[in-house]
């Protein structure tokens, strides 16, 4: 009885079989699934980009469209998929390759060079127009219907209803729009290859078809500034301008950039730099070139639109203080066509270290904004030493000024640069000058700094003139620690004005010290360091959209502007 209970062998191993063979597949179907999968998206993917790479369009993927959003082959609703950043064209990612073939973008030159300067038509693409848009034709908002409805020009920015849309608007020439004085034309770029074959320059009489306010604009913008705005502005501006007039100065230098200038009459440029004061820098370094090489007559004239930390000069020029998006990228060419022509001096920083044995050669800076030895130097050292392990951390302006709060707060009670005036002499035009038991000093060519604060007019009772930055002077002033500079940038204390002039010299006699020019940090030995005056640049000065702190400012400005204009009177 008992060997009648009891199972057979093979029963027990092929339960135990069944059992193995359901483990295996549950755990090697899942993997095999995700494997699949992972592969069929690589392969979308790649070929994605291989479509991206030979498109002429500036194709770009987005997870999220902005606004609602409708294919411009299947006219179906989207949530994601793909957009050019030069004509506007959304499509889904299963129609990507129809799209690439069945819409052209944007010509940054004619192919046929036997047309006029006036005869280029309107490009409409249908769909997706700009929310509040309205229809050139009956002046009713367009784009208010949930489907793909109604067209848009990518030249001029006119939007027209399907119904609206006549033979005429269709083969009518375009005029460019509001900002036809800021494009360059494809057809001019197509006159001046021709013009080149042939060798011919005389570019002023092909511009003076276009009218004696057209100033082109080159936009120079760094996608790594700030918090990484530069890559959709870049979008922006292409799909306002012609591409051809749009840099990423991460891939393409500034002093190639510029090149443009040469194609443009002379002195008739504009150039909107979209960085930090380093990227400003950098571009005013590029000019400086150009006048090496004989093409002052095409030098540009520069504006700021700020994505940096502290953007100092841009807040000095009446630009602001930083740009996050609030201001719409249409309002911001209308400013800069709306803006004036100032000068602004640049500085030669010379260092020599010292010794009887040193042959190395002298390390030169440009300054734009200030040079610096001392606190604010050591901070600007800290942060940007840690900035430099991991940058992905300091991508916020929010994060980048706590970190400057921080090491402010160690120094305070570090303090590594005390008894500075111990440590060095300065000089001012060639006359020493005895100083206080400081902690920093500082050279000033700007109104603006450590991020907005006025260091030199100061507050209350003790407010100075207004500095300038076109007057070929320096404004040095001193500090005597971390705490005193909070408490300069909140306006519950002034810096000790040391004096201005012409040439400043510093030497260092002994000691490691933080030094900074510009922004831009090193520790530095013993060494001299002299400040001389260098060159000119052409900024554009915006006086519009002003704050309450700024009013006081602009009408010293003004009087500024009065005094120059009645000597310029005297002297005639």
């Amino acid at each position: 009885m008992e060997a009648e209970k009891r199972p057979a062998p093979y029963e027990g191993l092929f339960a135990d079989g069944h059992l193995v063979l359901w483990t295996l597949c549950s755990v090697l179907l899942p993997v095999f699934i995700t494997f699949w999968c992972s592969l069929q998206r690589s392969r979308r993917q790649l070929h994605r980009r291989d479509i991206f790479r030979k498109s002429k369009h500036g194709w770009r993927d987005t997870d999220l469209f902005s606004q609602p959003t409708y294919c411009c082959v299947c006219a179906q609703h989207i949530l994601l998929g793909a957009f050019c950043d030069c004509c506007g064209l959304r499509v889904d990612e299963g129609c990507l390759k129809k799209a690439d073939k069945r819409f052209p973008c944007k010509e940054i030159m004619l192919k046929s060079d036997g047309r006029a300067l006036d005869a280029m038509p309107h490009h409409w693409i249908r769909g997706n127009v700009p929310l509040c848009s309205y229809c050139v034709v009956c002046k009713q908002q367009c784009g208010s219907q949930p489907k793909l409805c109604d067209s848009r020009c990518i030249w001029c920015q006119k939007t027209v209803h399907d119904e609206c849309m006549k033979s005429s608007l269709k083969n009518e020439k375009c005029d460019f729009g509001e900002f036809r004085n800021l494009i360059i034309p494809p057809s001019y770029l197509t006159s001046i290859n021709q013009m080149r074959k042939d060798k011919k320059t005389d570019y002023a009489l092909l511009a003076s078809k276009l009218g004696k306010q057209w100033t082109p604009l080159i936009i120079l913008a760094n996608s790594r500034s700030g918090t990484n705005m530069g890559e959709g502005l870049l979008g922006e501006f292409r799909i306002l301008l012609n591409p051809v007039q749009v840099f990423d100065v991460t891939k393409t230098p500034p002093i190639k950039a510029l090149q443009l200038c040469t194609l443009l009459p002379y002195h008739s440029a504009r150039v909107l730099v979209c960085g930090g004061d380093g990227t400003v820098g950098w571009v005013l370094d590029a000019v400086d070139e150009m006048k090496v090489k004989g093409q002052e007559k095409y030098i540009p004239q520069v504006a700021v639109l700020p994505l940096g930390t502290g953007n100092d000069l841009s807040n000095t020029l009446g630009w602001g203080t930083g740009y996050a998006g609030e201001v719409p990228v249409t309002q911001v060419l209308r400013n800069v066509m709306e803006a004036d022509t100032i000068k602004l001096d640049r500085w030669k920083v010379q260092v020599t270290n010292k010794g009887y044995y040193n042959l190395r050669k002298p390390k030169e800076f440009t300054m734009n904004n200030y040079f610096s030895i001392g606190p604010d130097a050591l901070m600007a050292l800290n942060f940007h030493a840690h900035r430099e392990k991991a940058p992905s951390l300091f991508s916020s302006r929010i994060l980048n000024k706590a970190v400057y709060l921080f090491y402010g707060t160690k120094d305070c009670l570090v303090q590594e640069c005390k008894d500075l005036n111990k440590k060095v002499e300065l000089e001012l035009d060639g006359e020493r000058v005895e100083l206080p038991n400081l902690e920093g000093i500082i050279v000033l060519n700007i109104g603006y700094w450590g991020g907005g604060c006025r260091l030199w007019e100061g507050m209350g009772d003790e407010t100075y003139p207004l500095a300038r930055h076109d007057d070929g002077l320096l404004e040095v002033v001193g500090v005597y620690g971390s705490f005193h500079c909070a408490q300069i940038q909140v306006k519950l204390a002034n810096p000790f004005r040391i004096g201005q002039a012409h040439t400043v010299r510093l030497i260092l006699k002994c000691s490691m010290m933080p030094m900074q020019v510009d922004g831009e940090p090193w520790a530095q030995g013993p060494c001299t360091v002299t400040i001389t005056h260098k060159t000119h640049a052409l900024m554009l000065y915006f006086s519009g959209e002003q704050t309450d702190e700024d009013i006081s400012s602009t009408s010293d400005q003004e009087d500024i502007k009065e005094t120059e204009l009645t000597d310029e009177e005297m002297q005639v």
